[in-house]
């Protein structure tokens, strides 16, 4: 083989030629900037000011201090609620429930839409249904609501259920109360679906909502007795084109069937209505409904004593989830559960027999 010649070695493509000194990939600076902001934690008072200011921003970092587990993170939420409380209370809270496919989403962004060219402020507290087995959740209300979601008169916060009763986060009832201060007039919320989410959700709302599905079966068959007692008002759902007709059919009937409950102590009597998304007939009967609803238990003083009793339930209910969260994180405790699964599982003693134990245990 013959041998290149020093210039015909230059000349390679295999050769490697002298070029720039490469710049670093990382920028020290921006790296030391950005643990800088990360480090930097807004106080309680700064989160209020804007929050009152109704800096959208600002009250959805608030929300997420809310919905945080963190120790640090729920003693800061705590101080920002405790300052908001006073500039809170002055919206009023509906309750929106349905089997899902009802069109809960299209009522909700329907009826936004009409109440914000009245010049209200909407806020969406829309509660996604979270897996079981990883915990994940879709959060796509703001895809759902689309013209909702780009009005500037309207806040929309999907919320994972992550488990908790029947999908209604228990965070909820102070989020409302960040919205109310940031100056949102009237709160929405969308539960997961029918089951026991509308205990929690009757707990924090005025006026509860429940959307049905004309011709989908036996509709008086397909709703808990309980839930239509809870309900301010029936809405049959989607009451256009060759559905007209059934949904006329169903509101006689779920008429007839409000009739045979006891008298509410409210003193107001729940309607029965029709209404479409999709053409938006029904929409302005329905807040005309809401209205008269409010005007009715305001002059008769239970709007009020539904507010007080709301937050009495609250309390009592945070103070059963901290003695449960106190229970469970007690080192003893936890050894002391792992031996009584073991034995339960084993079919040594009963279930009964080691709960009976465990809450025995000095």
């Amino acid at each position: 083989m013959r041998k290149l010649k020093k210039d015909e070695q230059n000349k390679s493509a295999l050769s490697v030629q002298k070029g720039i000194v490469a710049p670093e990939n990382i920028n020290n600076n921006s790296i030391q900037n950005f643990k800088l902001k990360r480090k930097t934690q807004k106080s309680a008072e700064e989160y209020f000011n804007g929050i009152i200011q109704g800096d959208i921003n600002i009250l959805s970092q608030a929300i997420t201090l809310v919905e945080s587990t963190l120790q640090k993170h729920i003693d800061l939420s705590q101080d920002i609620i405790n300052k908001c409380l006073l500039y809170s209370g002055k919206s009023i809270r509906i309750g929106f429930t349905g089997v899902p496919g009802v069109g809960k989403s299209s009522i909700i962004e329907t009826l936004g839409i009409h109440l914000i060219n009245k010049g209200k402020k909407i806020a969406v507290l829309a509660i996604d249904p979270s897996s079981q087995n990883s915990g994940g959740s879709i959060l796509g209300d703001k895809t759902r609501m689309e013209e909702l979601s780009v009005s500037e008169n309207a806040f929309i916060r999907p919320s994972p259920a992550a488990g908790s009763l029947g999908g209604v986060t228990r965070k909820t009832a102070e989020t409302i109360i960040l919205c109310e201060a940031a100056g949102f007039d009237i709160i929405f919320i969308e539960t997961v679906g029918v089951g026991q989410s509308e205990i929690a959700v009757h707990s924090m709302t005025d006026f509860f909502l429940l959307l049905m599905l004309a011709g989908a079966g036996d509709e008086l068959q397909g709703i808990k007795r309980g839930i239509m007692e809870m309900a301010d008002a029936v809405v049959i759902t989607k009451a256009d084109g060759d559905n007209i007709t059934k949904a006329k059919a169903a509101t006689t009937e779920y008429k007839n069937a409000l009739h045979l409950f006891p008298a509410n102590k409210s003193g107001w009597t729940p309607v029965v209505t029709t209404v479409s998304a999709y053409t938006s007939d029904g929409i302005n009967e329905l807040w005309g409904i809401i209205e008269n609803y409010e005007k009715v238990t305001k002059e008769n003083g239970y709007f009020e004593l539904k507010r007080k009793k709301q937050l009495k339930y609250r309390m009592f209910e945070t103070i059963d989830n901290e003695l449960k969260r106190r229970f469970y994180q007690n080192p003893e405790i936890s050894s002391k559960l792992t031996e009584l699964e073991s034995s339960v599982e084993a079919g040594i003693i009963s279930p009964y027999f080691a709960a009976k134990t465990i809450m025995e245990e000095k």
